[in-house]
């Protein structure tokens, strides 16, 4: 018997419905490289490996590695036991499809990291809290729009699949969840840019988000700049759509190469 760790924030998802819904949206194929983070007590292991020679799992908790080590042999299952934040996901090949129930209290800066492996991956198929893909799909001028959409929506298309209640858990959390697929864009649909500078211009413009353009990015760029843009200085971050942020870094860029 397993006991669900607070600090890993262990929800162990237990309705064979979801389960089977969730299993049927990714339809693996044998031949696939398929990631699992976080399989916790394999409620999404057992039926992947029904339709799976081989699976990779990336687990932080001892117990449930030795768990999992003790239930499939190495040629079904490889457990990498270590931090999916820290995990070098390049390092599994290419054309990856990555999946999980991800732990809620780190999702965000897991998305954050993946990012930096878009060109690895095929697609990622994640349980999250609703309250985090609310965020992921929001449009420009909303509540929920945020650095996190304006980051993930530059590089992956993004699908709600379907909702999923506590009661789908043991033990069951506080909030709703969902799942979401992330398939990653084609280089054409990416408008080339320095990626570092992108994050910082959008960090900067999120960074106090109740003040106007014209604060936040005063450290970046002149006023008249934005204007030159097209961009009203006396807006906020969460009314600027994706490719304004594109539009001010390929700015900041070209001041660059001329200096």
């Amino acid at each position: 018997m397993h006991t669900p760790r607070k600090r890993f924030g262990q929800n162990f998802l237990i309705d064979d419905g979801i389960i089977h819904a969730i299993v049927n949206a990714i339809h693996p194929q044998a031949g696939e490289t398929v990631v699992e983070i976080g399989p916790g007590l394999g409620a999404l292991t057992r039926p992947l490996l029904e339709r799976l020679p081989h699976l990779h799992a990336v687990e932080l908790d001892r117990d449930i590695v030795a768990r999992l080590q003790r239930a499939w042999p190495a040629e079904r299952l490889t457990v990498h036991s270590c931090d999916a934040l820290k995990f070098d996901f390049a390092a599994l090949g290419h054309d990856l499809r990555i999946i999980g129930n991800l732990p809620y209290n780190i999702s965000t800066p897991l998305l954050f990291h993946l990012l930096a492996f878009a060109a690895h991956i095929r697609d990622m198929t994640f349980m999250l809290q609703k309250e985090v893909v609310e965020r992921m799909v929001a449009e420009p001028s909303t509540n929920d729009y945020g650095r996190l959409s304006i980051m993930l929506q530059r590089r992956f298309h993004m699908e709600w699949l379907l909702d999923v209640p506590p009661t789908a858990f043991d033990p069951p959390p506080k909030v709703n969840s969902a799942v979401v697929r992330l398939i990653p864009k084609t280089p054409a649909e990416i408008v080339v840019l320095d990626e570092a500078l992108f994050a910082r211009v959008v960090a900067a413009a999120f960074s106090q988000r109740r003040k106007t353009l014209k604060n936040t990015l005063g450290g970046l760029l002149k006023p008249d700049a934005l204007a030159v843009l097209g961009i009203d200085a006396g807006k906020r971050a969460e009314n600027l759509a994706v490719a304004d942020y594109e539009a001010i870094t390929r700015h900041l860029s070209s001041l660059q190469s001329r200096s």
